[in-house]
């Protein structure tokens, strides 16, 4: 490899685990027969306007239905119905498409088939507050979530508790018909009872687990919400359900294969790869601390790996907010390793969300050098009092280190890779 070039093998690392994941290379495969009856599509996600695309170009018979995408992230489709909401938090747009598709799915019949298309952000785009709940309750237990530190899994079990269409209950109001969902992993281990809440897969989560998720995190507000959770009188589907007797999951992209695709780069470059994890999980600056310790004992004993090589992960991890400042998790991690680090001469590495925002930001991620704290000192900026702020986003741009791929049309979460040369 040539030392020059470390940055531009990172990115191409990255490319390759979107490329993975691109619902035009990875759906076509994974499509049902069609049935005697109705073949009707619905979903939601951040790929959904991808999906519904490739689910377009390649299904043979009449296609009809909705789905739900984050803004700006729709393809134009001629027979499939693509809606733009708003995420992380739900607003208006995406609770009318919820009430939508679940009108649309009413009177189905044993001979029609419902093709669910899931993916990482439908929980928030596919919003359908519970009987007594408002738009307003979910969207303040949203913010009140991402800001509390709780994982995606904790998250996702707060939410199917207070939602009339997430933990199975989309999949109940089809029966009897045939229900294949094709799903995009985004959470850690794959479980397709979390990825956007579940809601065509049975749930093992009850109202005490949510409760005892919120008592957690301190959460009681909004009160509306809160007392419905813990009055423990909707509960969701549980496996075994016979509404959900003809529903069945096909996951057609995740973060493991994602990890693979970039690990087959990095070989056909010369570079050991090391996958550590797909689904790495905690605070952003203490998961950098554990990378940053990895990638020393690399360079110092050629362990676990000789350099030069890369560590790879997946996961999505979580930042607890203390500060005021532009953050993303991706960038927080990598200002948490640049300290970690202090400017290592053989370590370079890029963070980036795979669905192309990292948070709520208009970047991916960021990427870091051996130089990045020299150049910030110049600059006079202080890499912990930015950490200090969760602002991480701010630093990197003030160095040009941003990384801006807009909109992937995808979601396997966040990808990291950390070469030693």
């Amino acid at each position: 490899m040539n030392p020059d070039s470390p940055q531009m093998f990172l990115r191409a690392l990255f490319d390759a685990a979107v490329a993975a994941a691109d619902p035009f290379a990875c759906l076509p495969a994974h499509l049902p027969t069609p049935p005697k009856g109705r073949t009707l599509v619905i979903g939601a996600g951040k790929a959904g306007g991808s999906m519904a695309k490739a689910l377009e170009d390649h299904w043979p018979g009449p296609l009809e239905g909705l789905v739900v995408t984050r803004y700006d992230h729709k393809l134009p489709t001629s027979r499939i119905e693509v809606v733009e909401a708003a995420h992380p938090v739900p607003d208006e747009a995406g609770e009318r498409a919820a009430a939508r598709i679940l009108a649309s799915v009413k009177g189905l019949t044993a001979d029609d088939l419902v093709i669910c298309l899931i993916s990482g952000g439908g929980s928030s785009l596919m919003s359908a507050p519970a009987a007594g709940l408002t738009l307003a309750d979910k969207q303040a237990m949203n913010k009140a979530l991402l800001k509390s530190g709780a994982t995606i899994t904790e998250m996702n079990c707060v939410r199917k508790h207070l939602s009339a269409i997430k933990g199975g209950r989309l999949a109940a109001a089809c029966a009897p018909a045939q229900v294949i969902t094709l799903m995009i992993s985004d959470v850690p281990g794959d479980d397709p009872s979390v990825i956007a809440s579940g809601p065509t897969v049975a749930d093992p989560t009850t109202c005490a687990d949510a409760l005892a998720i919120l008592d957690k995190y301190g959460i009681t507000e909004p009160a509306a919400a809160y007392a419905h959770i813990k009055k423990a009188h909707d509960e969701t589907p549980k496996p075994g359900d016979p509404r959900l007797a003809r529903a069945s999951v096909r996951m057609i992209a995740t973060p493991q294969a994602s990890l693979e695709a970039a690990a087959a780069v990095a070989r056909a470059a010369g570079i050991t790869p090391v996958i550590l994890g797909d689904s790495l999980e905690g605070e952003a600056r203490d998961v950098a601390l554990v990378h940053a310790g990895i990638a020393k004992q690399v360079a110092n004993h050629n362990q676990p790996a000789a350099a030069p090589c890369v560590l790879l992960s997946g996961g999505e991890t979580t930042v607890t907010v203390r500060g005021k400042g532009r953050g993303g998790r991706n960038a927080e991690f990598l200002l948490a390793m640049a300290v970690a680090l202090e400017g290592h001469p053989r370590i370079h590495a890029i963070a980036c969300d795979t669905d192309g925002v990292d948070g709520t930001e208009d970047n991916a991620g960021a990427q870091l050098a051996p130089d990045t704290l020299a150049r910030a000192e110049k600059k006079l900026l202080s890499a912990k009092a930015f950490l200090a702020n969760n602002d991480g986003y701010s630093f990197f741009s003030e160095l040009g280190d941003l990384i801006e791929t807009g909109p992937t049309l995808t979601n396997v979460n966040d990808f990291r890779a950390i070469l030693v040369w």
